[in-house]
């Protein structure tokens, strides 16, 4: 990877982690915590996408645009969020 793939990863995980905590928790996590966040959410996300092109009949694909990308990232972020507030709770208000 050169330097550039590395700045759009981190980009497109950054905005991906920022718009899952927007959805989940109403704010993001920071930079830093958007970006690992995203980064960890596309990887699940693209496992999701696997899993129900394998499991059913929908033809899902693994988008090729940076759109796309963000949206299998965000999808694979809120199930990492939401995984974590089940097992550690939420906030406390």
């Amino acid at each position: 990877m050169d330097c550039v793939n590395v700045l759009v990863t981190a980009l497109i995980g950054g905005v991906a982690g920022w718009l899952a905590g927007l959805l989940i928790q109403g704010r993001g996590f920071g930079a830093i915590g958007n970006i690992i966040i995203g980064l960890i959410g596309g990887v699940i996300g693209g496992v999701i996408v696997r899993f129900v092109n394998q499991n059913t009949n929908l033809d899902l694909t693994l988008p090729a645009n940076w759109v796309g990308q963000i949206i299998v990232a965000l999808i694979g972020a809120v199930a990492l969020l939401f995984v974590l507030r089940l097992l550690f709770g939420g906030p406390r208000r």
